[in-house]
């Protein structure tokens, strides 16, 4: 007989849900910092055009473009995840442990990957800041910097949470699937 406690920490259809639904929520808003983050880039390119500007355009483009592709990719199959994964909860939970449970280990090896790439924006970009911020001949370097760090942080603060997330999905995952 199982024990009350036992019952809430119960891996069950909610649980993916839930999980889905936030996946949804995070890529959406990540989608919308991208398209930001890119219409920020092409004024301070075209419309702002001092030094400073450009040089945040450089992170605020390429940075905007990876959050939007991935996100949107990540947003589109989202509900069919979600759709899969319940139907196979009853219907074919091994499913959970052969497709699931690997993707999600890979998951979690891609936020560490990333959240080091973005640590690593951060530094690089104080770094620069800090380095050239007294230097009117180098203002190009002082926006760039700025803008690496700014786009690394935001990036940092959604991956943490998204892993966060993930790693407690994947361990109810974990607790199901060593049950079949």
């Amino acid at each position: 007989m199982l024990e009350p406690t036992d019952l809430s920490s119960m891996f069950t259809k909610a649980d993916i849900e839930k999980y889905f639904q936030a996946e949804k929520t995070l890529t959406a808003i990540f989608m919308i910092l991208g398209a930001i983050a890119i219409v920020v880039a092409i004024v301070f390119f075209f419309v702002m055009k001092t030094s400073f500007y450009k040089g945040a355009a450089i992170p605020f483009l390429l940075i905007g473009i990876l959050q939007l592709a991935v996100s949107y990719t990540v947003f589109q199959k989202t509900d069919n995840d979600r759709k899969t994964l319940v139907y196979a909860y009853d219907m074919n939970p091994s499913l959970l442990k052969e497709k699931e449970l690997p993707r999600m280990e890979q998951v979690a090896t891609t936020f560490n990957i990333l959240l080091v790439a973005e640590i690593a924006f951060i530094l690089i970009g104080s770094g620069l800041f800090f380095f050239f911020k007294n230097d009117s001949n180098n203002t190009f370097w002082v926006g760039l910097g700025l803008a690496l760090a700014l786009q690394g942080a935001i990036t940092f603060v959604a991956d943490l949470t998204a892993k966060k997330r993930a790693t407690t999905y994947t361990e109810g995952l974990k607790n199901f699937t060593q049950k079949l």
